[in-house]
């Protein structure tokens, strides 16, 4: 194991309170915005307080959501108007996205938003039942940044103002750096100043462990919560991907980069943040244990485990590929006289409902004997048990880490190593013929964001905010009126979902406020992007994307119903529509 970094970071609430909380500045007015929940900035007021300082500590993370819930005065409130900031060194929509979910949480208000000037100020007009109109200026808190790209990125920051200062002093107005924005800024540059190897992969695991007061605020709307440790995740994930890809001079959007395995694993604590950076080898002995269910009613992703014994019980003929760190990537084959139509899931290990859903599927796709099925339930098991791990601590993050292989790349795009992940699918492939690919993902349940590189989650910006169930259709250029038949049919069979038609059209709604638009086809109620390329082996390939990182409960059940039902739907169609060619 080598160690690139282990420090301890001074909680900048902590360095407040030492530097402000005492006699010699009774009469003070003070305002701060720290990454902290409201508990820690109320408890820091009151100590302020009795010094005879008076203060106000607000969230420097999603000002104004906070500002609604914690100082706006929303009884009575008819209307409101916001007016947000649209700064030259920010994407246009980035502070209206910043005030995502406010559309939703008050649902009741007419609200709208409008374009402003750049001060980093919002401004809101709220009109009362009573017809009072109180206008507010909020303050989002930002500094511009060189990243580990040599770019510039607009970031939230923390702030202090002082004023009526009892020693006559100058007022302060100035940013400051709190202690997630230095732990951020020093994994970064260790990770920079490291001297890797000059191939890929450049380690096994490259864990970045923290942990850091922060903000974790469930929303009255959906799965949303306010997470600055999932956030930091986040953002220390994609930023490391993004300097090995510029390292090994890839472009952005390249997923074959195989830099190894990426892990932060954020967790709470109450004082000083611990960064630790370590260079480390694989554990493949990780496979978190969970609790047995009934995959037709659970309620949260099953083991690996189970999942596996659950294939072995499915009639066909079995196959079996690799993984990284040596777990089997097992699937099997069921021909049939219909069109062989091939069924996967768990590419992306961090997206839960698929494995359940294409499992609930296939089992009933097999009762039939005429079903001509290849299956794989979990392509990327590494992913899945790192998944498993990380949701012990934080069981509603989206833990992207757990995403791409063990060797950092996106599996789909590993097809010179066929020993490993893809391996496998090529197999499936090969012995079933398949000319339909049906591959169920998901994606974030609520918003994602990067902060300390800019807020929107770079090349993603699309993912940001759940748009409902949505599903893409890849096809050869050839196949195009096909793809489009396919998909109006298998369309039209999901709208009689009970529910998913109402779930689509108030999170698209929501969506569409707070993104500017649609960006998307709707088609039977259901968000579409319907694409021709040749990329895939299979003329037609079916991606589902459910918003269910990580969901559990009802709103799991319902995911995994929802895929089962594309799966099945995409089955019949395919073969009505291929009989009728033939």
């Amino acid at each position: 194991m080598t160690i690139l970094l282990d420090e301890r970071v001074p909680r900048t609430l902590d360095i407040l309170l030492r530097d402000w909380a005492s006699d010699k500045h009774r009469g003070t007015r003070l305002e701060a915005w720290l990454f902290e929940d409201e508990a820690a900035r109320r408890a820091g007021e009151a100590r302020l307080a009795q010094a005879g300082v008076t203060a106000r500590l607000r969230s420097a993370y999603k000002p104004l959501v906070h500002a609604f819930l914690e100082e706006i005065d929303t009884n009575g409130l008819a209307s409101v108007v916001v007016r947000y900031p649209v700064h030259p060194e920010a994407s246009p929509i980035r502070f209206l996205s910043e005030a995502y979910p406010l559309a939703a949480l008050y649902d009741h208000v007419a609200m709208s938003f409008e374009p402003d000037d750049a001060d980093l100020n919002y401004r809101v007009q709220a009109t009362y039942q009573d017809g009072r109109v109180v206008e507010h200026k909020v303050f989002a808190p930002n500094r511009t940044r060189t990243n580990h790209l040599d770019q510039i990125d607009l970031v939230p920051t923390g702030w202090l103002i002082v004023s009526d200062r009892a020693d006559g002093e100058p007022d302060i107005d100035e940013p400051v750096e709190t202690e997630a924005e230095i732990v951020f800024h020093k994994v970064m540059a260790a990770v920079a100043a490291h001297e890797w190897p000059p191939e890929e992969p450049y380690v096994e695991t490259l864990a970045i462990d923290v942990a850091i007061p922060g903000i974790e605020r469930p929303l009255s709307y959906g799965d949303e919560v306010m997470s600055t440790r999932e956030a930091l995740h986040e953002d220390f994930y994609f930023s490391i991907l993004e300097f090995f890809k510029r390292r090994s001079n890839r472009p952005p959007e390249d997923r074959g980069l195989q830099p190894g395995q990426i892990v932060p694993d954020i967790r709470a604590n109450d004082g000083d943040a611990h960064v630790r950076v370590a260079l480390r080898g694989f554990d493949a002995s990780q496979n978190p244990a969970r609790p047995e269910q009934d995959l037709e009613i659970a309620d949260a992703a099953p083991s690996l485990m189970q999942l596996q014994r659950e294939l072995a019980a499915l009639p066909g003929e079995t196959f079996e590929g690799m993984s990284v760190e040596g777990r089997p990537v097992r699937g099997l084959y069921r021909s049939g006289s219909r069109p062989a139509v091939l069924v996967t899931s768990g590419q992306h290990a961090n997206e839960t409902s698929a494995p359940v859903g294409a499992f609930r599927a296939v089992r009933r796709l097999l009762a039939n004997p005429e079903a001509n099925i290849a299956f794989i339930p979990v392509e990327n098991p590494d992913g899945y048990a790192l998944h498993g791990r990380l949701c012990e601590a934080n069981p509603r993050h989206m833990h992207h880490a757990a995403r791409y292989t063990s060797r950092g790349n996106d599996l789909e795009f590993g097809k010179s190593e066929p020993a490993f992940e893809i391996g496998a699918r090529n197999h499936a492939l090969a012995m079933s013929g398949a000319q339909l690919h049906i591959n169920l993902h998901g994606y974030p349940a609520h918003e994602w964001t990067r902060p300390f590189t800019g807020y929107l989650p770079r090349g993603f910006e699309l993912w940001s905010i759940p748009k409902g169930f949505f599903l893409i259709m890849r096809h050869h250029p050839s196949w195009g009126e096909t793809a489009r038949t396919l998909i109006e049919a298998v369309t039209k069979g999901l709208s009689a979902v009970p529910g998913l038609v109402e779930f689509n059209r108030r999170q698209i709604e929501i969506c569409a406020i707070h993104s500017g638009g649609k960006p998307y086809e709707i088609i039977n109620g259901v968000p579409c992007l319907i694409t021709a390329e040749e990329r895939h082996p299979s003329p037609l390939t079916i991606v589902t994307e459910f918003p269910d990182e990580t969901i559990y409960g009802d709103a799991y059940r319902f995911a995994h119903t929802v895929q089962m039902a594309t799966v099945i739907a995409a089955e019949e169609a395919y073969a009505s529509i291929m009989e009728n060619v033939a």
